[in-house]
């Protein structure tokens, strides 16, 4: 018995080692929009090995190969998988203000693997999250790469990093409580040692808080909190660390001492002028602002527990932010789609779309936004992301229509393919 136990466990072991087969898909659509082009193909084939992009044509010049799957899309656009650049994975929308006080990390970890269901299921293959308390996005990340987790690939940035009372600290309970934010730092080597802290504990980027918010408390949404100093410490560590580096900043002052201290990003960008799009054109950084959310923050007022401090910086802010964002794209300088969901309920994000063509920029340029560029500011795993094309990972979504004539059909996703699994197809999920 012993034998023939050990014979079979080792049959067993032998099955789990083998690699698994290639399966090769053969996907066509009525058309697909390239982003790295700038243009529309009609008629496209692709051909997918397991989780890569393997060929890429039209149904007239590259046949199915022998043996592959067919993916038929007909009537439908495809298009590479979307990513937002600016998300808050574990948080939810209704609990705003005091409610988020009664939050607990384990509570927040549940709601990301919900929100990110709904997120993968709204067409994003990818997100950035820049903010989580207790490594809570890290741990979500890690479920969804082993299998365990369904959800979009995640590049997160685990605590916030900023100053004692400003935007990243946790300011809504009296001095009794001694309550303070996780990434709390004052001073270069404070910072300093914070960014290590998260790059120890598995962040893959890092997210400073360089000016105030409109959602926290007792301070100006515009106004500097973090020195250049400061700034310039946290960019030079991250850096030297392998870590890009985002910036939440609204005021002019907070984003062009960013700027010039090299970060990668300026989320939110509202009250930037004509020095900070020199200064981001001439440093490579992108601008990437929330222009959706202002539309669901006003809509719903304080009933998601939002303080009404927060609904005035709101009102303050939010039409400044997408002057802004218009002045920026004729302007020239780089942008990326970045949406803030968790402000609002996380499976939405799509409709920043419109916004961002109502606002200035092309549907071929929000789309890019969205793929080709986005994935360029997520450091090198970003090179395998953002396009169809051979050898990068088959991240492909698909809507009804053009979205190239109605960009807000990109708010309706059908059909969603992350690694060359298929978790929505003719607009119902599919695997869960």
């Amino acid at each position: 018995m012993k034998l023939k136990s050990a014979a079979l466990t080792g049959a067993l072991l032998a099955v789990i080692a083998a690699p698994a087969l290639a399966e090769t898909l053969y996907l066509t659509a009525a058309r697909m929009v390239d982003p790295v082009a700038g243009r529309p193909v009609e008629g496209p084939a692709v051909v997918i090995t397991n989780d890569r992009i393997v060929a890429v044509g039209t149904a007239a010049t590259l046949p199915a190969p022998a043996g592959a799957r067919r993916i038929d899309l007909a009537g439908e656009t495809i298009l590479p998988g979307l990513i937002d650049m600016h998300t808050h994975i574990t948080s939810r929308a209704d609990k705003g203000g005091l409610r988020g006080l009664t939050v607990t990390t384990p509570a927040a970890a549940i709601s990301g693997v919900a929100n990110a269901w709904v997120t993968l299921q709204a067409g994003f293959t990818t997100l950035r999250n820049v903010g989580a308390d207790g490594f809570a996005d890290v741990a979500l990340r890690d479920s969804i790469n082993s299998g365990e987790t369904a959800g979009p690939r995640l590049f997160v940035s685990g605590p916030l990093i900023g100053a004692t009372g400003g935007h990243c600290d946790n300011n809504l309970l009296p001095a009794s409580f001694h309550d303070v934010g996780e990434g709390v730092a004052d001073g270069p080597e404070a910072v300093r040692h914070r960014v290590r802290e998260n790059h120890k504990y598995g962040a893959d980027l890092i997210k400073l808080c360089a000016t105030g918010g409109v959602f926290s408390k007792g301070d100006s949404v515009g106004a500097q909190q973090m020195t250049y100093e400061e700034l310039k410490a946290a960019v030079d560590e991250a850096h030297m660390l392998g870590l890009k580096v985002a910036a939440h900043a609204h005021g002019t002052a907070g984003i062009n001492d960013a700027l010039r201290a090299g970060v990668d990003t300026i989320e939110h960008a509202s009250l930037a002028d004509a020095e900070s799009f020199t200064l981001a054109k001439s440093r490579g950084a992108a601008l990437d602002m929330d222009i959706y959310n202002d539309d669901y923050i006003l809509a719903t007022g304080t009933s998601n527990g939002t303080l009404q401090e927060s609904l005035d910086k709101e009102r303050m802010i939010g039409r400044k932010q997408r002057e802004t964002f218009r002045r920026a794209v004729q302007a020239g300088v780089t942008m990326t789609f970045g949406t803030d969901a968790g402000v609002y309920p996380h499976g939405d994000n799509g409709r920043q779309f419109a916004k961002m063509v109502e606002w200035g920029m092309t549907p071929m340029q929000a789309i890019q936004a969205a793929t080709t560029t986005a994935a360029r500011y997520l450091g090198p795993l970003g090179d395998d992301l953002g396009a169809i094309a051979p050898g990068k990972f088959a991240d492909i979504v698909a809507v009804k229509g053009d979205p190239l004539a109605d960009v807000s059909r990109l708010e309706h996703v059908d059909f969603v393919m992350k690694a060359g699994v298929v978790w929505r197809q003719d607009g119902r999920p599919v695997g869960r």
